[in-house]
């Protein structure tokens, strides 16, 4: 059932709302929490779609705040709200309301939002695409108790996962890192089946896609080892690759369905690892409204601190990089596996915990670039030769000072 409203109140939006339940027979609110979604005209059909098939799982009213721009001056001094009120069938299994906020009022959607809450029941807002830069000073983001960003959605990226790192407060989230719940159980789950430290880790992906950088962030967080960040042509993660005393273990997906996990002295395994649909991520995220402090540790370890790119197909050259800053870094970090991850982004990833760090020789700090040995110069040459835009100034493994974790605030 669907009521439209054209120049309405709060009052009349929650008056329809009681009058439609009625009319499909549903009188009772059987909601779990209230889910805002602030986007624009072009980005709202494929929102409010993600988050009907999210409320399968997750009954909610679902507010769809769209601040339309009034295109004479005249216009942009009057207020006006226009609302669409969608039960049944037509709202997946909750209540839907689509506001749509003209002139002035669009500078105060809070005022029009907050009369629509449903009571003593969590609210989580979720911005699909421009995003603010600090969520939970937002007056939308004020109410909510969980605020979902997407930096993939951002024009620039890294620059968005510098902003998240900067105005971080407890129940900030982004479904770039969501969409990496997989990769981070299948790599814990990996390393719970040797017993070996870890020296050094690779991860690949597109270029422009943040879910790389923060995939590296987490390992170099949780391993205390230096982490490269290098290119491929996708689609999205392709590869992690991790150098440890053992051998090495890579888990690579040439494609968006399934990835081979290999372990030295084992069979080469194939594993599900699907890229997952919006409303998906949007499902696991409202699955627990805690703060993520496993997604916060991550994002204070900084972008800026992971090496550089390694472009190429066959990865020789990133191996042998890795090889010679193994000689020369005088803190690698050692891991023993212990522990695995569960599948709620919102739990702490069961990373391997640090034992003692491994007997190998160190260098004064201004010789890390340039002891290294002959062969691993001419690797660290040609990986910074085939370096990606942008991405060929950050310092190699060999260049880079001992990781230690990140503070936390």
């Amino acid at each position: 059932m669907k009521t439209d409203l054209t120049d309405t109140t709060a009052s009349k939006i929650n008056k329809a709302l009681v009058k439609g339940r009625r009319a499909v027979g549903t009188p009772a609110v059987g909601m779990v929490l209230t889910l805002v979604i602030v986007t624009d005209e072009e980005n709202a059909y494929d929102a409010l779609k993600a988050a009907n098939d999210a409320s399968r799982e997750h009954p909610s009213r679902t507010l769809v705040v769209i601040k339309r721009v009034s295109r004479s001056p005249r216009d942009r001094t009057k207020s006006r709200l226009d609302a669409e009120v969608r039960v049944g069938a037509d709202a997946g299994t909750g209540e839907t309301v689509v506001l749509r906020l003209y002139g002035e009022v669009a500078d105060h959607a809070q005022s029009v939002v907050l009369p629509l809450l449903l009571p003593d029941a969590p609210v989580v807002v979720w911005w699909p695409v421009s995003a603010p830069l600090d969520p939970a000073r937002d007056p939308l983001g004020a109410l909510a108790q969980r605020r979902v960003t997407d930096s993939y959605a951002a024009e620039k990226p890294i620059d968005e996962l510098r902003a998240r790192a900067d105005n971080y407060e407890p129940g900030d989230t982004d479904l770039a890192w969501t969409r990496i719940t997989p990769w981070r159980s299948m790599l814990a789950a990996a390393l719970d089946q040797v017993d070996c430290e870890v020296i050094s880790a690779e991860v690949r992906g597109e270029q422009y896609n943040p879910s790389v950088e923060l995939l590296a962030m987490w390992l170099a967080d949780r391993l205390h080892v230096h982490v490269r960040r290098g290119v491929s042509a996708g689609p999205g993660l392709t590869e992690v690759r991790m150098l440890t005393s053992t051998g090495p273990i890579r888990l690579h997906r040439p494609d968006a369905g399934l990835a081979t996990l290999t372990l030295e002295d084992q069979p080469d395994r194939a594993v599900a690892l699907k890229r997952r649909e919006t409303s998906e991520l949007l499902t696991e995220e409202l699955r627990r409204l805690d703060p993520d402090d496993t997604y916060a540790s991550a994002l204070r370890f900084g972008v800026d601190r992971l090496g550089g790119t390694s472009g190429g197909s066959s990865g020789s050259a990133s191996t042998a990089a890795t090889a010679a800053a193994t000689a020369t870094d005088g803190a690698p970090g050692a891991v023993s596996a212990s522990g695995s991850e569960s599948g709620s982004v919102g739990a702490p990833a069961a990373a391997p915990t640090r034992t003692s760090a491994p007997a190998l020789p160190s260098a004064a700090p201004s010789d890390w670039a340039g002891s290294a040995s002959s062969t691993g110069s001419a690797a660290s040459a040609a990986s910074v030769a085939s370096a990606g835009v942008g991405d060929a100034e950050r310092p190699t493994p060999a260049q880079m000072p001992p990781v230690k974790k990140a503070a936390t605030q």
